[in-house]
């Protein structure tokens, strides 16, 4: 969504934060990585289950940071409610309604689904048994049946739904990128060109370090749970 306001209103905004915008990158060449090493099977399998531990610390630390990270990363600032979803559609916008800065309210249920999906394909995959040489470290915790259930959704409609959220996704950036809106650049360099009005998020070295710890215990969460299948 563009902007409101003249050109010379505009300034640009920190809007995402460097641990947000490292935690998108590198879940996004995590997500690449997985697909790619499901398919081929075999020995990449190893590759699979080590991105898998890799994209459940992200996940773990994007959760902690939707909660005390910068004002734009928090779900408070783009978990809409229903009623706000159908103003957004309808195009009646409010001054304090912020819609053009971080996630708008459509953009806002992708990113939830997104998550959703992965923390339902990671916990899958922890419990899953291909039934040839790959379990989950998990596997041993649950009956036969239930590691093969999940199995079952994690290669199947797990990894189909994903693939369809990941290619609305790269529609959505090229939709609003033909309408004026460069959703790319933001999530490169953390500003926007937004107005003066809008406040920025935190973005300073003591929050990095903040996040820096939790990165490294939820890195440290995620190979504990790696190690649980001997």
């Amino acid at each position: 969504m563009t902007p409101t306001g003249s050109p010379a209103e505009l300034r640009p905004v920190r809007v995402w934060d460097l641990p947000t915008r490292c935690f998108h990158w590198l879940l996004a060449l995590a997500v690449i990585g997985l697909v790619v090493t499901g398919k081929v099977g075999g020995n990449a399998l190893v590759w699979h289950m080590r991105l898998g531990l890799l994209v459940l610390a992200l996940l773990a630390f994007r959760l902690v940071w939707g909660v005390i990270g910068g004002r734009w990363s928090r779900f408070t600032s783009f978990v809409r409610s229903p009623a706000t979803v159908l103003r957004y559609l309808r195009g009646e916008h409010r001054a304090d309604d912020h819609f053009e800065v971080g996630h708008n309210p459509l953009g806002s249920l992708s990113v939830l689904a997104m998550l959703g999906l992965l923390l339902a394909q990671v916990g899958t995959g922890l419990l899953a048994d291909d039934e040839i040489a790959t379990t989950g470290p998990l596997n041993r915790f649950v009956d036969t049946a239930t590691g093969l259930q999940a199995t079952a959704w994690h290669k199947g409609p797990g990894q189909a739904i994903l693939l369809v959220l990941v290619g609305l996704h790269l529609a959505a950036i090229v939709f609003y990128r033909l309408r004026g809106s460069n959703l790319v650049a933001p999530m490169l360099g953390g500003d926007k060109l937004l107005p003066s009005t809008v406040p920025p998020t935190t973005d300073t070295l003591r929050t990095r370090a903040l996040a820096l710890v939790l990165v490294l215990l939820c890195a440290a969460l995620s190979v504990w749970i790696g190690r649980l299948g001997g």
